[in-house]
This record gives C-alpha cells, sequence and structure tokens, in this order.
C-alpha cells in the first residue's frame, strides 16, 4: 500500500512538472508567431512611404501595430522647451533631443531629433540646428514608461532616461499628452530620419529596429525538460513498483 501510494505521489508529480513545461514551450512557440508578425510588420513600416503624423481623432486607436510607422509632421519647433534624455548609441554615449514641435494641423508632438554627445548637449553648441520652423520625417515610436532595466526619470532635477511623452509634457508645461483641445500632445513622439541638421548635429536615424527571437530555442528547451520528466517518472515508477532488489536466487543458496 505504502509503496502503490508513492507511485501516485511520484505520477502527480511527474503530471504537473509534464504540463508546466509543455505550457511554458507552447507559450513560447505563440510568442515566436507573434514575433514573426512583428518583424514582417515593421518591415512593411519601413518600406511604405511616409503618412501624415496620426492627430487626435486617432490617437484612442493607437497600438503596438503602429510602432515604427513612418510619418511626416510640419510646423514650428518649440526650441526654449527642449529635453535631454540620456541614451547610448553606436556613437557612444550622449542624450537624445526631444523637441516639441506644434503642427500646422494644432497639435503638439514631441520630435526627437536625433543624438549630441556631451559636448554638444548645450543649445549654443548646435546653435545652427535650432531652427524655427521644419517638416521632419522619422518613426513613429510609442512613449517609454519607465520600465526593465531603464533608470527613473527625475523631471524635478530635469534628468531623463526614458522618453516618456507624458512626464516630458508635464515637465515643459505643454498639454497633457492625449488630452483633446487645440494644443494637445500627441502620445508618441517621432524619431527623425537620417536627414542632416544644420551644423551636423543632432544626428538623426539612430533608431535601433531589431527584434531578438530565440523563441523556439526557449521552446525546445522546455519541450525537452517535459520529455526529461517524464522519462524520470517512468524510470522511478518501475523502481518503486519492482521494490529494491526482486531478483530470485537459486533455491538453497546463502543470501548476502
Amino acid at each position: 500500500m505504502a509503496g502503490r501510494r508513492q507511485l501516485i505521489r511520484i505520477l502527480l508529480l511527474a503530471a504537473c512538472g509534464v504540463g508546466l513545461f509543455v505550457g511554458l514551450g507552447s507559450w513560447q512557440l505563440e510568442r515566436r508567431s507573434w514575433k514573426l508578425r512583428l518583424i514582417e510588420q515593421v518591415g512593411r513600416h519601413l518600406a511604405a512611404d511616409p503618412v501624415p503624423a496620426p492627430g487626435p481623432p486617432a490617437w484612442r486607436s493607437l497600438s503596438g501595430d503602429d510602432a515604427y510607422l513612418r510619418v511626416r509632421s510640419c510646423g514650428d519647433y518649440l526650441n526654449d522647451r527642449e529635453t535631454l534624455v540620456q541614451a547610448v548609441t553606436e556613437r557612444g554615449a550622449g542624450f537624445w533631443v526631444l523637441t516639441p514641435l506644434r503642427t500646422d494641423r494644432g497639435f503638439t508632438v514631441l520630435v526627437n531629433r536625433g543624438f549630441v554627445p556631451p559636448e554638444r548637449a548645450a543649445p549654443n553648441a548646435r546653435a545652427e540646428a535650432q531652427v524655427q520652423q521644419g517638416c521632419v520625417v522619422g518613426l513613429l515610436r510609442l512613449s517609454e514608461p519607465r520600465g526593465g532595466f531603464l533608470r527613473a526619470n527625475r523631471p524635478a532635477d530635469d534628468r531623463w532616461y526614458s522618453r516618456d511623452v507624458a512626464a516630458i509634457a508635464a515637465a515643459r508645461g505643454l498639454t497633457a499628452a492625449g488630452a483633446a483641445g487645440p494644443a494637445a500632445v500627441a502620445p508618441y513622439f517621432i524619431d527623425a530620419d537620417a536627414t542632416p541638421n544644420a551644423g551636423g548635429y543632432p544626428v538623426g536615424g539612430l533608431t535601433v529596429v531589431q527584434f531578438r527571437n530565440a523563441h523556439l530555442q526557449y521552446a525546445l528547451t522546455w519541450f525537452a525538460l517535459a520529455a526529461l520528466v517524464v522519462l524520470g517518472a517512468a524510470v522511478a515508477a518501475r523502481n518503486e513498483a519492482t521494490g529494491p532488489d526482486t531478483r530470485t536466487r537459486p533455491r538453497g543458496s546463502p543470501a548476502r
């Protein structure tokens, strides 16, 4: 009876383990399908002609499907309200220059005009690029609230580590991001393309568009663990069912 209870415990634990690992493997396969669709979708966005940046009527329906859409917008730059966000790029450490653009359609959108090294952080170190009017073509990027490895923004100290549109809009005295009205701030920002700025800085076009896709390897790992649990349970169950030593000895032979 005790052996049977032990066998039942082994089988129950094995079933739980197999269910867990198979579930994780299946989830990784679903993530892989989603990642492949995302890569295909972003590829289409990057290859398409730019479209007008979404205005207020479209903001509520924006989602991850709109990320990296090529957009275009024109208007007046509010250079006195720009924000420097710390960045590490292929050109080294420095800052993204986010400048509000009061569009000719009435709303405001933050434009990441590009990267500057520390020695070009001050506006007077790149005065030629401080234009009052202009058009930008770039990629629509969703707001980046603090998350993951990003450090928390410190608006009171004007220290920014992520491109959090709502927080930046509030700190710069702009209308709350996504709010209605003629001066509403878009709930996204635009990464400017590589079109050169006067004087060479900021440097646009440094958006990294790469999506790591190792979900198949992860799925195979989980399925392999499930198979190992099945194998281990089978061996344990066999040992439990047969006992430690059921070999028959010849009659009359001495026990060892």
